[in-house]
């Protein structure tokens, strides 16, 4: 039998806690005094697959619903997904303790995860996510897509957003289906703790198609930001010819925002829709700057081509909104101060953990940036966050 290395701890035969594993970023957050500005993290997860049974009775189908109860939501399951490789490597033992965490019997057990990593680093409000459901999109089947959808959404607010004011969420959205799209919209706009709707990026539905217009509209006339959330899937042809994870997570997780970025700009989307508000979430910043100049480039070269715009696409870019996480740590500083600056940052960035991922960022990643100034840096951990969610913090 191998011998265990020297100093190596088994995790996996400790009692596992949120609040053991974030003992140094809780200690970060009294050095940096967190407690003096607003945190909001804009790209959160929860794993819903762990209280999948309690979904799966919120599908209306019948038929479905009891194929959901059968199959489960593990892979292979019935939504047909792609492997996930994040659960078996990166910087922490994560997925498979999850479930031996101790909690309380109340409230729900995803609340009182949550509100444990987010007490931990400093996190005043949260916004969250599905995370196998990023993936739903890959889905064969459609109807499985907006029953899933539809019964996450539901079991979500019923059961999570309605019992804590400091978790939010950006609704998940069936794209496959754009009738059920707009449904889902209508349905839960108005419900408690519901800030706006993603897309995932992964999904294979050309974003300008006129089927969604009334969609975009109902959310311009709501306020109602729109999100892509960025993802991946082993399973797109290009993709396949990685033999590594770390190259599909490090191309899939921008491509895909790239993609649905040149779409939305190049069909004219900011003038059809010029009230709407467009996050993009967890591609980090590098690629939308050199998007920007890449495609002024193109339009320059072939303006009649997006005969809809009125300026440089570089220049409703900057307009938009983004998400830090995986924020890039380039060997030179300058590099990442210029990106900040061609997305206009200050008001345009939001700060985003994606914990439980393998990747998460801390709000020192931000805090700690030497060519911020402390007002920039409020405004991006927290402020630009209400602005972009429409939140008011004296009623939140």
């Amino acid at each position: 039998m191998q011998k265990p290395v020297e100093g190596f701890r088994d995790l996996a035969n400790e009692e596992f806690d949120t609040r053991t594993l974030l003992r140094n970023a809780a200690e970060q957050a009294v050095q940096r005094h967190y407690e003096d500005f607003l945190i909001v993290d804009v790209d959160s997860h929860h794993y819903e697959t762990e209280a999948f049974k309690e979904i799966a009775e919120y599908i209306q189908d019948p038929v479905l619903r009891h194929e959901a109860k059968f199959q489960g939501a593990s892979r292979g399951g019935i939504t047909s997904e792609s492997g996930s490789y994040q659960e078996i490597g990166g910087r922490i033992t994560r997925y498979p303790l999850r479930k031996t965490e101790n909690v309380p019997p109340a409230p729900h057990r995803d609340i009182t995860l949550m509100e444990r990593w987010m007490d931990s680093i400093g996190v005043d409000m949260a916004i969250m996510f599905p995370t196998p459901m990023l993936n739903l999109s890959n889905c064969p089947r459609i109807q499985v897509e907006v029953a899933l959808a539809q019964a996450y959404n539901a079991w979500l607010c019923d059961n999570i957003l309605d019992k804590d004011p400091r978790i939010k969420s950006m609704l998940y959205l069936p794209f496959h289906d754009p009738d059920a799209t707009y449904k889902i919209i209508n349905e839960f706009a108005d419900r408690k703790g519901v800030i706006g709707f993603m897309v995932t990026s992964t999904h294979y539905r050309a974003n300008y198609d006129n089927a969604y217009m009334k969609s975009y509209a109902m959310l311009q006339e709501r306020n109602l930001p729109l999100g892509f959330h960025a993802a991946f899937t082993w399973t797109d042809q290009s993709l396949q010819l990685c033999n590594r994870f770390i190259g599909v997570h490090a191309l899939g997780f921008t491509w895909c925002n790239m993609l649905h970025m040149t779409n939305w700009i190049t069909n004219g989307m900011p003038e059809r829709f010029p009230k709407l508000k467009v996050l993009w979430l967890e591609s980090g910043v590098a690629w939308a700057t050199y998007l920007m100049q890449r495609l002024d480039a193109m339009y320059m070269a072939r303006i009649s081509e997006a005969p809809l715009l009125k300026e440089k696409p570089s220049h409703y870019m900057k307009r938009m909104f983004y998400c830090s996480q995986p924020l890039e740590r380039p060997e030179d500083p300058a590099t990442l101060e210029a990106a900040f600056r061609a997305i206009n940052a200050e008001t345009q960035l939001v700060w985003g953990s994606n914990f439980p991922s393998h990747d998460f960022d801390v709000p020192s990643t931000v805090y700690d940036l030497p060519f911020l100034d402390a007002k920039a840096k409020a405004a991006i951990l927290g402020g630009n966050a209400m602005k972009l969610l429409g939140i008011d913090p004296a009623k939140s």
